[in-house]
């Protein structure tokens, strides 16, 4: 697949748009949409990560926190997710809360995000999640081979999560794999665009293309 063609849809005429960006994990979702805010401003794009979402386990010591099945959809609270959507579509700001990996938990902290022209809605499940799903504008599925996906994630966890080669292999083999074929994989048939090979720069060039458009055209 060398070319992306722009979906054939009607863009809303205002408000906020809101862009859902799905793949699995390692595909190159959260570059793609780094790219993308970096490219039209992030005083215009603003971005959430449906990871930050993941339910405050605090009641559970380390060691089970560490057992949870986070590729499932029960893992993340993606209800609160829709309702700051639904709030940053109204014009108000929100409190976004953050996750600590390290930890397996919930932070205390949170994030002041207000409200876009744009919102870029990036986590492996997100078009899964049919209530996520009515609220987009457009959704992308990055598509990326096993194999790149698997190093990707290895690197990434070792070097900025601070987990081991062992726990990283077990729970791709546990968890990951098998989440990704029952829930990501299959919520690619969503998608309006398909952006193949990881970080294909002739389609991200056009859904950059496409979204400077709309604004200009606003």
């Amino acid at each position: 697949m060398d070319e992306i063609q722009p979906p054939s849809f009607q863009w809303p005429t205002a408000g906020p748009l809101i862009i859902g960006i799905a793949g699995g994990s390692g595909s190159g979702k959260t570059t793609i949409a780094e790219k993308i805010v970096e490219e039209i401003g992030p005083e215009h794009v603003g971005l959430i990560q449906h990871d930050a979402y993941y339910r405050d386990l605090s009641d559970l010591p380390l060691e089970e926190r560490a057992k949870v099945n986070y590729d499932h959809p029960d893992s993340l609270e993606t209800t609160l997710l829709v309702e700051h959507l639904e709030e940053l579509l109204a014009g108000r700001t929100i409190e976004r809360p953050t996750y600590d990996f390290t930890v397996h938990n919930r932070a205390a902290a949170t994030v002041v995000v207000e409200p876009s022209p744009v919102l870029l809605v990036e986590g492996i499940l997100v078009l899964y999640e049919p209530e996520l799903r009515r609220l987009m504008d457009l959704k992308i599925y990055v598509d990326t081979d096993s194999d790149l996906r698997v190093v990707r994630r290895l690197g990434r966890d070792i070097q900025e999560r601070g987990r081991s080669f062992d726990s990283v292999r077990d729970q791709y083999l546990k968890t990951v794999r098998p989440m990704h074929l029952r829930f990501v994989e299959p919520s690619k048939r969503y998608a309006d665009i398909v952006i193949p090979e990881g970080y294909n720069l002739n389609a991200v060039a056009t859904v950059i293309s496409m979204i400077r458009e709309v604004l200009r055209r606003r």
